[in-house]
């Protein structure tokens, strides 16, 4: 019976092959799971800005606090990084208002903001 030599193994092409294939695949994966996680960053930032903005409108018109209230604040220790504006403008109807809360955060140095904006019935009409 005869051995037969079994060359089972890389070759030297073959492994710097992989290592070039490794050397370009490996950054650009990096880089795309980099954007992935900012682009959730600044999605779940944007979520908590239109949920502060709900509220905050809710609870304005609710108590009516929006013909008197201050036009800007923020939402104190509980959620730093978040500010306020608000806004009441005619609408086309002359018995409407438009109330307006634009709620402004930073991603990565960059600021942005949501706006809410509901109708309410002017006083005395």
């Amino acid at each position: 019976m005869k051995m037969t030599k079994n060359n089972s193994g890389f070759t030297f092409a073959e492994t710097l092959a992989a290592m070039l294939f490794m050397a370009i695949v490996v950054p650009v994966m990096v880089q795309g799971m980099t954007i992935a996680n900012r682009a959730g960053v600044a999605a779940e930032r944007q979520r908590e800005a239109v949920e502060l903005a709900d509220r905050l409108l809710t609870e304005l018109v609710l108590t009516d606090e929006w013909r008197d209230s201050e036009a800007e604040g923020d939402f104190g220790d509980d959620w730093p990084g978040y500010r306020w504006a608000l806004n009441d403008g005619d609408w086309e109807e002359d018995a409407m208002q438009a109330v307006s809360v634009k709620v402004y955060f930073k991603v990565q140095g960059q600021e942005l903001s949501v706006e809410l904006t509901t109708l309410v019935e002017e006083a005395g009409v």
